[in-house]
């Protein structure tokens, strides 16, 4: 696939050019609070592009001025409770998880780079997308919330996990209870975001870091990201074994005899992915 991508709804957006897969978020009026058919669809392009070999490196935004505002408060507030649609307290713990395994999780065990561009506020389940991502990238302009305390939800989409690794289990627990706003330089400060940059940028910005992420070595992210994954949860031994198994695999690849023709050579490498 290449081009503009049909995702089956005007409220995700899909393309695909030079390896970079670009899936945005499209309620701008309403900070593309997430719905059934927008959650469907982002965990069908994102199962689709696991398997892509087309596919290097994927980058999830919003349209308009934010990255994403969580669920739809207002479809809640019409259903009465927190299902949406499911006629059961079962039925809707089991699309919860199924939506949750195919999004968040899936951004967070893609064996590819993932990026979250955030040209505004991520909050609530749009946070936990925000930081299920390997990378992020915030216009100086957007902010970060858990949101949920203000609605009275306890929060989804893994972002306990996600927060509570990259902040600690004490920050991520006042962030949590309170729900403050936190600014650009501030999620730059307590490590939530990688690089902040001019709204005017911010395309630029997560084009430049996409695209060297989509001419690098593919098979040798695919082992770094299941290291790293693992090194969040894992023994030490555990990881030491894993790293061993990888970095051999790696040292057979043509991208490393290549990488290692170019170091000789005092040139770029070019990645193949074999």
């Amino acid at each position: 696939m290449a081009g503009e991508i049909d995702t089956g709804t005007t409220e995700l957006l899909a393309s695909l050019d030079d390896g970079i897969l670009t899936l945005t978020m499209n309620r701008p009026a309403a900070r593309n609070a997430m719905t059934g058919p927008m959650t469907a669809a982002l965990g069908e392009q994102l199962a689709s592009a696991e398997l892509d070999a087309a596919v290097k490196c994927i980058v999830l935004t919003g349209a308009g001025q934010a990255f994403c505002g969580g669920g739809d408060v207002k479809a809640m507030a019409a259903s009465g409770d927190g299902t949406v649609g499911d006629n059961t307290i079962d039925g809707a713990i089991h699309r919860q998880r199924v939506n949750q395994q195919a999004t968040s999780g899936k951004l967070f065990t893609m064996p590819k780079p993932t990026i979250a561009s955030l040209p505004g506020a991520a909050a609530g389940g749009g946070l936990a997308l925000a930081l299920a991502c390997d990378l992020r990238i915030m216009a100086s302009t957007a902010f970060l919330t858990t949101a949920f305390a203000r609605v009275g939800f306890s929060g989804d989409y893994g972002g306990t996990y996600f927060l509570t690794q990259l902040v600690g289990s004490a920050k991520a627990r006042e962030l949590y209870f309170l729900s403050e706003r936190v600014g650009a330089q501030e999620a730059l400060r307590l490590g939530l975001t990688n690089w902040v940059c001019e709204t005017d940028e911010l395309a630029d910005t997560t084009r430049e870091i996409a695209s060297r992420l989509a001419a690098g070595p593919t098979v040798a992210y695919r082992y770094m990201k299941e290291n790293l994954n693992r090194a969040m949860t894992g023994e030490l031994n555990d990881c030491l074994d894993l790293e061993a198994t990888h970095h051999v695999h790696c040292g057979q690849t043509e991208d490393h005899r290549e990488a290692t023709k170019a170091f000789v050579a005092k040139r770029e490498p070019v990645f193949h992915g074999r």
